[in-house]
């Protein structure tokens, strides 16, 4: 393992750029914006999808009498959990197959930013990991058990994964606030065209 100056370790081989692009697409936008229910509408298209890291990591202490703010009280060490679990999830899936993630690893960058941490070794991994990018833009803020985000913070967020993606030289479609239905179609289209 090799770990950075700031504390979060990455394998040699997860450090490690891909020749080939994985066939991986990644469904990003900033909290509330529909991620999970767009996703789980395209797991019967899709070959695998795979969860958002950090839902994962909080439902699993939730299951445990640990609300997520008490999960998040110390949000640097939180973030560092959720990248160790997205790259340990790279790592166990097949590059072959069509797979959609919930959140991608450059989501970390725009977190990390806020938490005050360095993302540059994260930048470095980043590059060429997914086929394409579909950024949900905003819907209507609905607070639940796992957000903690303000509506300023969420608003940031918003632009700066946006702007992740793009400087990381992604392909970023951008997905209008339409039905879940109108949504599906419109991600499909793309992944037919590729």
């Amino acid at each position: 393992m090799i770990t950075t100056g700031r504390g979060y370790a990455m394998s040699s081989a997860n450090k490690a750029i891909l020749r080939e692009t994985p066939n991986w697409y990644v469904v990003t936008g900033a909290p509330s914006s529909g991620i999970t229910t767009l996703v789980n509408a395209l797991r019967p298209h899709v070959d695998k999808t795979v969860p958002e890291a950090a839902r994962t990591l909080i439902d699993e202490a939730r299951g445990r009498g640990i609300p997520a703010t008490e999960l998040r009280r110390d949000e640097s060490e939180f973030q560092k959990k959720v990248l160790q679990m997205k790259l340990q999830i790279e790592t166990q899936t097949e590059s072959g197959r069509l797979t959609i993630f919930e959140r991608g690893v450059p989501d970390s960058i725009p977190y990390f930013i806020i938490a005050g941490l360095n993302s540059d070794s994260i930048k470095t991994y980043a590059r060429n990991r997914y086929k394409t990018v579909f950024y949900l833009e905003l819907l209507p803020y609905e607070k639940d058990y796992a957000r903690t985000e303000t509506d300023d913070v969420r608003t940031k967020l918003s632009r700066l994964l946006y702007e992740t993606y793009t400087d990381l030289g992604y392909r970023v479609i951008r997905i209008p606030p339409l039905s879940i239905p109108e949504r599906v179609r419109l991600v499909l289209s793309h992944l037919n065209e590729i």
